[in-house]
């Protein structure tokens, strides 16, 4: 029971975090941001570890967003890039996310450390990794 609630969180971050990266990248695309790299950088990760965790979770299918929440930040990310289109606010925009997930990852991680198995404290680790990597990445533009 551990080890799926934590792979489902897993995957619900990281789809969470796909779709606001395209979200945010769709409406960059006629815009000259530098961050649209690491931001495309950091939409491939989010797929990567939504891949994983969907496969470790193999038949059942994991619980996605509402389309409330969808839709709130999509609205919200509208929001903020027609207020600053600037890296250094997109930047800010992406490290508050990227810390919101990183902290709920580690709370995860050390509620069910020593009660999952070692290959999916592994893929939450890396997940946390991850993150953590990206938030550094995205200071320079701050």
């Amino acid at each position: 029971m551990e080890e799926k609630e934590l792979v489902e969180h897993i995957y619900k971050d990281a789809s969470m975090g796909s779709y606001t990266c395209m979200q945010l990248l769709t409406d960059l695309k006629n815009k000259d941001n530098k961050v649209k790299n690491d931001l495309e950088n950091i939409l491939k990760e989010y797929q990567d570890f939504e891949k994983k965790a969907k496969k470790y979770l193999k038949t059942e299918m994991p619980l996605e967003e509402s389309f409330m929440t969808k839709f709130m930040a999509k609205r919200g990310i509208k929001k903020e890039v027609t207020k600053d289109n600037s890296d250094s606010a997109i930047a800010k925009m992406l490290i508050e996310g990227l810390t919101m997930g990183s902290l709920e990852i580690e709370s995860k991680i050390k509620d069910y450390e020593k009660k999952v198995e070692r290959d999916t404290l592994k893929l939450a680790k890396d997940f946390l990794k991850f993150q953590e990597q990206e938030i550094e990445t995205l200071k320079k533009y701050l």
